[in-house]
């Protein structure tokens, strides 16, 4: 129970902006922190869950400002660590520059013309998509995007421990090494597979394009790392763990509007 516990806290430690206990970090509570990671979207989907059930309460006149607090609610519990891989990567695929450079522009500290760009579309996106679903409020769809929170994040466990890396150094190479590989990635799928039956018997076809869609940039995220970077990275992972979480909330919105 004490290494269970250990390995929450490291993961919550990394991955959220909420309070953790202070505890050595050794190899027994680092090798299955990314097992533990996908809890953080169990608790970023419990919070949209949460608010969609005190929006009714609030007497908003519009969608806006229940959608406003829905699309910067992952940032305020995960501190935007993923936003800041999303934004390096932006930038870097931009530069159409040599996989030396690319894996250069991801380690600089400063966010490039490109990098807010991106951001600045991304919250669009995502303001718009949470206030299409906001205008007919769905307590099915909700959870639907909330349980995608937990899938998002254990299938970015499997990644960090099953592609190949673009760099020997690195936080997430650091994971990876001190991973029981095996064990994480028997977690990941776990988490995986809990949230798709979730979705799917939830609500078959919402459910059902979310997962459509969140494979297909699954795959799309492999081939892209490997084909510009040659293997994954942590800024990767955020990168790939953002978007997928837009394309959640797409595929339920898309699922929606086919259900009429």
């Amino acid at each position: 129970m004490k290494a269970f516990w250990e390995t929450v806290v490291v993961a919550f430690s990394l991955y959220s902006a909420l309070p953790m206990p202070q505890i050595p970090w050794n190899q027994g509570n680092m090798g299955y922190a990314m097992a533990a990671f996908p809890l953080v979207g169990l608790v970023v989907g419990g919070a949209q869950v949460l608010w969609a059930c005190l929006v009714p309460q609030m007497g908003f006149s519009t969608p806006w400002v229940a959608a406003a607090v829905a699309a910067i609610l992952p940032v305020a519990v995960t501190g935007g660590i993923h936003l800041d891989g999303f934004c390096d990567v932006s930038d870097a695929l931009a530069s159409h520059a040599s996989r030396e450079k690319k894996l250069e522009i991801m380690k600089d500290s400063h966010a490039g013309a490109f990098a807010l760009i991106a951001l600045g579309c991304y919250f669009v996106l995502t303001f718009a998509l949470w206030a299409e679903l906001y205008a007919a409020p769905s307590r099915q769809a909700e959870i639907l995007v909330g349980l995608g929170y937990l899938l998002s994040r254990g299938m970015a466990a499997c990644s960090v421990v099953s592609f190949p890396k673009a760099k020997d150094s690195g936080l997430l190479r650091t994971f990876s090494d001190s991973a029981q590989k095996r064990g994480v990635f028997l977690w990941g799928i776990s988490w995986s597979a809990l949230a798709a039956v979730g979705m799917v018997a939830l609500q078959p076809v919402q459910g059902g394009i979310a997962l459509l869609l969140a494979a297909l940039w699954f795959c799309y995220y492999f081939y892209k790392s490997r084909r510009e970077f040659g293997g994954i990275t942590g800024d990767l992972a955020g990168w790939f763990l953002t978007v997928c979480e837009l394309l959640i909330l797409a595929g339920v919105l898309i699922g929606g509007r086919i259900l009429g």
